[in-house]
């Protein structure tokens, strides 16, 4: 399942010894409305680990998509321990994700 969360929440969750993969995206962005449904079917199959899945509008959050470096939508931006392990842009197929976070999920 994918959430939304507020900034602060944000901030602590990736501070925390957890897996967060965000989807930087906005409403007017087309492919970022092709990637929704492909982050949430990804997120169903792994829903059984111990990974949030949210997803950041950077029209709403400008601050918060700033300070994360997110310059181009759709940006998908992974950390673990609190540090970034894993950053791409542009839409993603649900067999490319996969293959993405194969060796690190």
């Amino acid at each position: 399942m994918v959430n939304e969360f507020d900034e602060n929440k944000l901030k602590k969750i990736i501070g925390e010894k957890k897996i967060i993969i965000i989807d930087f995206f906005a409403t007017w962005c087309g492919p970022c409305q092709m990637f929704g449904p492909v982050f949430e079917k990804f997120s169903t199959e792994y829903e059984k680990k111990e990974i949030i899945f949210a997803k950041v509008d950077v029209d709403k959050y400008t601050d918060f998509s700033a300070d994360q470096g997110v310059t181009s939508i759709p940006t998908i931006v992974a950390y673990k321990d609190g540090k970034e392990f894993l950053r791409f842009t542009g839409f993603r197929s649900l067999e490319n994700l996969k293959k993405d976070f194969k060796t690190l999920l």
